[in-house]
């Protein structure tokens, strides 16, 4: 008995045991996984994305003006945009707070609606977005987390001029790449979504785009403090600063970002569906050398030292206040929305292709090496080209690169082309002594380029898919005669010739069309887009020699040319801080994608944006840094996520901004008919005592039976237009809706279906217009040639004729008096 009470208190004893570790360790774990930052607990605020319930009506308003009405209203698009502000929050440098609401207001009010124009001609697009805003701050753990991650990151960079008061301080350099992904991981903490979560034209859940405005503490970051612990700092309360302690908020040192060893600077846009505005960083200075245009420096953007610091410690002439610092951050976040979340079209392409065709076609006067070959550093990389490029176009749509080398001697033309591009300039630069130094240089013209390349476009892209694969050749293109030259086929398919063309067979009487004579015979099939990269491998030439605008790659909508040769770096006009950028002719990956992102996406640079008033694109270099391969101070071959996105919307902006046209330019016609036949019977314009439209006067004259005038139109053709613009309208609200839920694959189809439907619709008015003005003539002249089966109606006709004479001779006879 003794015995098992001994074995029984035993076992609870250790029972008891076990469950106060199991417990213990729960505690313990508990408190752990309570103490990581970026970590959502169910409390946790959840991001909102309903705001077009609340403008549905207005959408639906202004849609219906535009096409009723033929009002000049752009179509209303909404765009959410996040402001995300970190260590703003009275926890971060100088312990400076924003109230977010109020913030919010101010955007609301300041900037709340934003239209892109096409650089291409200069014109505004008929979309307007209309923008919504959110912004909320991030707490103190996940703001400690970042400084901790930047802090890792740098590395020093020598010494840096501080601009405001003429010191040299040290200087340290954070590689983007590398503190990416703690903003990605701050990214899914706030939408609750990865950033690697895919394409927005395949997502089935609104994908949201984000601006993180950074405030660090400079004191904490020190990289020569080794002595913070800043994890002890993530749930601590922090000590409050004093005027003493504020005036050290800059620590004596500057820290700048490169985003893979390209040019520094304060923001940079991330390979996510954000950006990061880093208002302790810097500041930086970069820019074209002796142009003042979209040049970036130490006051572009805001200090918040200029706010805290009191007047006889802050520069002189950077006095700011909180509301004077709130319209500076209401600026910045307006320059962001206009050149990188929804910037300006590059080429507005109406394309409904299924199929598109990347020729990589290299060009050289050399057999010194070939870039096709792998393994050496001015190689190009197809696959990774191709991938990048698939990132770019809409599910469904199917794209193949190839590449291949063509020496260029055997190309006459091509050759003789290459030699009238040749052009020349002259430069003044200040040398080393102080005096202007005159010099030619040379450089190539993409446009000379384009005229002569495009003929040969298709004949040396169908040998290159004959050799990766003749299946493909066939499917792209359609063989009719290698050798004879003929004027062209009648074949729908064969000239991607639309069907509805069919429509205006009157239209076109009197109209001369002139035959394309196309060498070999050889057309792309229906649905097929092909974009041709040519890449001039030269040797022997100039060493400085670059293409127009000190670039080495010129786009147009159609055609992509690049220039590589094997010689040293090529200084340019282009300075970051004291160090001139430069341009490396032999790797040309990068400036491929980049006319590849143009041509095909429409993508413009993050650096333009048209300027209606000066009548062309100006710069402003402040986006120039980040993930996107375009201009000198990029250095990567990658495209953004929220490039990628802007490449998709820019082919349904496309469409629907030429389907508005088309309607625009149906109502013209419908009009112009309705006036030129409306009058009264005197030749002049019906007139009612009311102020109304001649649309509804010819409404209420023709078709409520209050006059006997002939009706201009069929009643057929109105119920056919009221019907049709009915559709469109619920068409344009529901494609409001999408692209504002950022579902680009639906609302791919939808503009698609939209511009057919206006398509047809416009064609089939025509057709009518031109019936009825055929029929309200007065009068008309046919022409017939007599048939030979009824020739015997001419004999009736003429022996009546013979007797009436007859009888007219008899009775004249017999009637006259006789002669005495």
């Amino acid at each position: 008995m003794e015995l098992r009470s001994d074995l029984r208190s035993t076992l609870f004893s250790s029972l008891l045991f076990v469950a106060f570790l199991t417990v213990l360790s729960g505690l313990v774990s508990r408190t752990e996984s309570a103490q990581q930052p970026f970590r959502r607990e169910p409390g946790h605020a959840h991001w909102h994305h309903s705001a077009f319930l609340d403008v549905r009506e207005s959408v639906r308003s202004d849609v219906r003006r535009m096409l009723h009405s033929r009002a000049e209203v752009p179509f209303q698009v909404p765009l959410e945009v996040n402001v995300v502000l970190v260590g703003m929050n009275g926890d971060g440098g100088y312990r400076y707070a924003v109230d977010p609401h109020k913030l919010e207001e101010f955007l609301k009010v300041s900037f709340s609606t934003h239209r892109p124009s096409c650089q291409e001609t200069g014109e505004p697009l008929d979309i307007e977005h209309r923008l919504v805003y959110n912004v909320f701050p991030v707490g103190q753990p996940e703001l400690i987390a970042l400084e901790k991650t930047v802090k890792e990151a740098m590395v020093p960079a020598g010494t840096a001029l501080e601009a405001d008061f003429g010191r040299y301080l040290p200087a340290y350099d954070v590689e983007a790449t590398k503190v990416e992904s703690a903003f990605n991981r701050l990214y899914s903490y706030i939408f609750d979504m990865d950033v690697g979560a895919g394409s927005a034209g395949t997502a089935d859940k609104p994908i949201p785009s984000a601006i993180f405005v950074v405030n660090f503490d400079k004191v904490r970051m020190d990289p020569r403090n080794t002595e913070i612990d800043l994890d002890s700092l993530m749930f601590a309360k922090l000590p409050e600063l004093s005027d003493t302690d504020k005036e050290k908020q800059e620590a004596d040192y500057i820290y700048r970002y490169r985003y893979n060893g390209g040019g520094a600077s304060q923001v940079w846009l991330g390979s996510g569906r954000y950006v990061v505005i880093d208002l302790s960083a810097g500041p930086c200075t970069y820019g074209k050398i002796e142009t003042e245009e979209g040049s970036v420096s130490p006051r572009t953007l805001p200090r918040i030292r200029n706010i805290v610091l009191p007047g006889d410690v802050r520069p002189v002439g950077h006095h700011s206040t909180h509301d004077i610092f709130s319209g500076q951050l209401a600026s910045l976040v307006a320059t962001t929305i206009e050149h990188v979340i929804a910037p300006d079209v590059r080429f507005e392409t109406v394309d409904l292709a299924t199929r598109v065709l990347v020729p990589i076609i290299v060009l050289q006067n050399h057999n010194r090496y070939n870039i096709m070959e792998r393994g050496q550093n001015y190689s190009i990389n197809i696959e990774e080209i191709e991938s990048e490029v698939k990132k770019m176009i809409h599910e469904g749509q199917e794209v193949v690169i190839v590449g291949g080398a063509h020496p260029l001697h055997r190309h006459e033309k091509l050759a003789i082309a290459v030699s009238k591009a040749m052009r020349g300039h002259s430069l003044q630069e200040t040398k080393k002594d102080g005096r202007f130094h005159v010099h030619t240089k040379t450089y190539l013209d993409g446009a000379i380029l384009k005229e002569e390349m495009e003929r040969s476009t298709d004949v040396l892209a169908a040998g290159l898919l004959d050799v990766s694969d003749p299946g493909l050749s066939n499917k792209y293109f359609l063989r009719q005669s290698w050798e004879d030259e003929s004027e062209g086929s009648s074949d729908s398919i064969v000239k991607h010739k639309p069907l509805w063309s069919s429509y205006s067979s009157k239209l076109q009487k009197g109209k001369k069309n002139k035959a394309v004579k196309k060498k070999g015979d050889l057309y792309r099939t229906y649905g097929t887009r092909v974009i041709p990269v040519f890449i001039l491998s030269l040797a022997d030439v100039d060493p400085m020699l670059m293409m127009e605008d000190e670039s080495l790659v010129w786009a147009s909508s159609d055609v992509v040319i690049v220039l590589q040769h094997l010689n040293e770096k090529i200084p340019l006009s282009y300075v970051s801080e004291t160090e001139r950028q430069h341009a490396v002719p032999s790797q040309v990956q990068r400036h491929i994608l980049a006319g590849i992102a143009s041509a095909l996406g429409g993508v413009s640079a993050p650096y333009e944006k048209t300027s209606h008033a000066h009548e062309r694109p100006v710069t402003n270099w402040l986006w120039a840094a980040g993930c996107h391969p375009f201009g000198p101070f990029s250095n990567v071959s990658q495209m953004s996520q929220m490039l990628q996105d802007v490449a998709l919307r820019n082919t349904i902006y496309a469409r629907v901004d030429s389907a508005l046209h088309k309607i625009r330019e149906t109502s013209e016609a419908v009009q112009k008919f309705a006036s030129d036949y409306l009058k009264t019977p005197l030749g002049e314009p019906v007139k009612d005592k009311k102020n109304k439209t001649r649309t509804e006067l010819w409404v209420e004259k023709f078709y409520k039976k209050t006059t006997t005038l002939p009706e201009p139109f069929p009643h057929e053709l109105v119920e056919r237009l009221e019907k049709y613009l009915d559709t469109v309208e619920e068409q344009l609200v529901d494609l409001s809706s999408l692209l504002y839920d950022h579902k680009l694959y639906d609302a791919h189809l939808n503009s698609s279906l939209i511009l057919q439907t206006t398509m047809f619709t416009q064609q089939y008015v025509e057709h009518v217009l031109e019936t009825e003005r055929e029929n309200m003539r007065c009068c008309k002249i046919e022409y017939k040639y007599t048939v030979g089966v009824k020739s015997y109606q001419t004999l009736v006709y003429g022996g009546i004729l013979i007797a009436g004479f007859l009888v007219y001779f008899l009775v004249i006879f017999f009637s006259s008096p006789p002669s005495r």
